[in-house]
């Protein structure tokens, strides 16, 4: 995996996503017992950021930290791709670090970072894929649940870029998804092809309906995010009035198994796409996913670089 990039899901085999997790856990234990080695001593990342972020940029500042190495936080100051083109700054930065993450608006800026530098680029987020975040769930599914081959993942809301994330991991690792969405804010039909393409090799199902009740039902984990993500603030009060029957509440968790996984990527808004008595309820193992951020992207960092 020395000098991949990871920009969609989907770059990543079924093979490569093991490595990661298993790294994670790893990583996850070496520091749960007092550290992790400084494999990364002298390593420095940039860190570009369209965005604001409270997950993001800790979770990779921390774990670069914990592995010995320095990160750079780079916001709008720097004008990526308007002060300077994306092809500049990723020359300019490759001169200088060993790895970049970006979390930007546009797909496409990622794409062209990455086409443009010669150090490994992690999405970070885009308006198009979360990776990360996936790789942060899978990593939970697997310490609550043990073997991920057909588990149920049901995702509630906007087919938005953690939904087209998730879409592509589930498919990879043999596990079933099911996505509900209102009629118009469904997930990219490119991703789906790509999901369902990938589910066939590995017996997994990929199911995209406007029905909660049918993604719930059965289901290990109950999935959701905000109704509006950021960059889409001007359509919040239409989003309201369409989003509510995809609420994940306690009549949704009921509709799952006993034991039900509530997820959710954070930040949350209780009482829009969650009820609060769910998401810091028993079923809930938000918190662990939002840790497991650091781990995974540890993991990344680590095998990326060749450690």
């Amino acid at each position: 995996m020395k000098g991949k990039n990871l920009v969609s899901m989907g770059d990543f085999s079924r093979e490569e996503v093991e490595c990661v997790i298993e790294r994670a856990r790893a990583l996850k234990a070496e520091w749960k017992a007092g550290g992790n080695p400084p494999l990364l001593a002298g390593k420095t990342m940039a860190m570009i950021f369209e965005k604001p972020s409270l997950r993001t940029r800790v979770t990779f500042e921390a774990g670069m930290t914990q592995l010995g190495g320095h990160a750079i936080y780079l916001g709008q100051d720097i004008g990526f791709g308007t002060r300077e083109t994306i092809a500049d700054i990723a020359a300019n930065l490759s001169r200088w670090v060993e790895i970049i993450m970006a979390r930007t608006y546009a797909h496409e800026s990622v794409i062209e970072l990455a086409q443009e530098a010669s150090v490994p680029v992690i999405n970070a987020l885009s308006d198009h894929e979360h990776p990360c975040q996936a790789l942060a769930a899978l990593l939970t599914l697997h310490e609550h649940k043990g073997e991920l081959q057909g588990l149920k993942l049901a995702w509630l809301g906007d087919g938005n870029n953690v939904c087209h994330s998730l879409l592509l991991i589930c498919a990879t690792m043999g596990i079933n998804m099911a996505a509900a969405c209102p009629r118009g804010y469904w997930p990219d039909p490119s991703v789906v092809g790509w999901a369902r393409k990938l589910a066939q090799e590995s017996g997994s199902e990929i199911v995209v309906t406007t029905d909660p009740a049918v993604a719930a039902k059965g289901a290990d984990a109950l999935y959701t995010d905000v109704w509006a993500s950021m960059g889409q603030e001007s359509e919040a009060e239409e989003r309201s009035k369409i989003f509510p029957l995809y609420q994940v509440n306690q009549a949704l968790v009921d509709l799952a198994k006993g034991d039900v996984l509530v997820m959710h990527c954070l930040p949350a808004h209780r009482g829009d796409e969650i009820t609060a008595d769910v998401l810091d309820g028993p079923h809930s193992v938000v918190l662990d996913e939002a840790e497991n951020r650091m781990h995974v992207q540890k993991a990344l960092m680590v095998e990326m670089l060749g450690f």
